[in-house]
């Protein structure tokens, strides 16, 4: 027996678009003209933020692509449709984050025993207009639902730019009042160790999603207590939580009801107490009545068939175990 539940997302989907959308729109304006003013000011920091605007622009891109196709409703072989889409976009991002920062922090040192003569006028003015820039994207961003991994990739990306240009404007105008120009350096290296920051992060959550691992916020063994703790539930067996997309977790479980109870009522209990306590909707619970043999931890024969059935995933016993 199973309970599921569907939900429509297509008003968030359609407002995270119109966010990312204008977010993308800025940022694109402002990085043509941070190439051409880089170049001229030979600024490594500045470089290194048009680079890092760059990868903003593509993040956003790929997350408004995975949200449209996240919007895809499931069919044929896509059994939850497409919405791991938004996870991969996630993934993608950590790992621009990542090899961006490599290949800055590789720039940078070398810059540091060497380096070039850097316009700091230039570079505080541009980096101050980049602050604005990356504030109003920023505040766009942080709009949609930052609760969605593939969101949150794309607004990583875009704080860490802020951070950049901060730090380049505080390097602009140490070197116009000192004229040092490895600030310039020192900045892009604060950048790297954020955006490293950044990345992992987003790799790891991303990842957990993937290897079907527990939300972070839900602890199975917890779940399990409470679902046995619903009156007439005997004992969980294989129950299995994961995420099917940020914001999306799903729960599966064998639960053995106790001799007087109704399946069909249990069923319904447990649901509302996971829907309700746990906020978890998507479930699907099967559900037989409890034989007095079979309440132990090894195989057991179920109550409707007549084959054995190997334990797998988590199982939970209820406080009384009589029938």
């Amino acid at each position: 027996m199973g309970a599921g539940h569907g939900h429509d997302h297509g008003v968030t989907a359609n407002s995270d678009r119109r966010w990312l959308a204008g977010a993308l729109a800025v940022i694109v304006a402002f990085l043509l003209g941070e190439v051409i003013v880089g170049i001229v000011a030979n600024s490594l920091a500045l470089l290194s933020d048009a680079a890092h605007m760059t990868t903003d622009a593509a993040s956003i891109a790929l997350a408004l692509w995975a949200i449209r196709l996240a919007a895809r409703p499931a069919s044929g072989r896509m059994t939850f449709g497409w919405k791991r889409a938004e996870i991969l976009s996630a993934q993608a991002n950590g790992l621009t984050l990542l090899l961006l920062a490599i290949w800055l922090g590789y720039e940078a040192i070398r810059r540091l025993f060497q380096p070039p003569e850097v316009h700091g006028g230039l570079v505080l003015g541009t980096a101050l207009v980049g602050v604005a820039v990356n504030l109003l994207a920023t505040w766009m961003i942080s709009r949609a639902d930052r609760t969605s991994l593939n969101v949150e990739g794309a607004y990583q990306h875009i704080l860490n730019d802020l951070f950049a240009f901060i730090a380049t404007a505080i390097a602009g105008g140490i070197i116009m009042a000192t004229g040092w120009a490895r600030a310039d350096v020192i900045a892009t290296l604060i950048v790297v160790v954020l955006m490293i920051k950044a990345g992992i992060g987003l790799i790891r959550a991303s990842s957990r999603i993937f290897l079907e691992a527990a939300p972070a916020h839900l602890d199975p063994a917890k779940v399990g207590a409470d679902m046995v703790a619903v009156p007439g539930v005997a004992q969980v067996h294989d129950l299995h939580i994961w995420e099917i997309t940020s914001g999306s977790p799903a729960l599966s479980a064998h639960v053995l009801v106790r001799r007087g109870f109704d399946c069909h009522t249990v069923r319904e209990e447990v649901a509302h107490m996971l829907a309700h306590d746990r906020h978890i909707e998507h479930v699907t619970l099967q559900v037989d009545h409890v034989q007095p043999d079979v309440l132990d931890i090894g195989a057991r024969k179920d109550d409707n068939c007549g084959d054995t059935h190997d334990l797998h995933g988590s199982h939970h016993l209820s406080s009384g175990q009589g029938n």
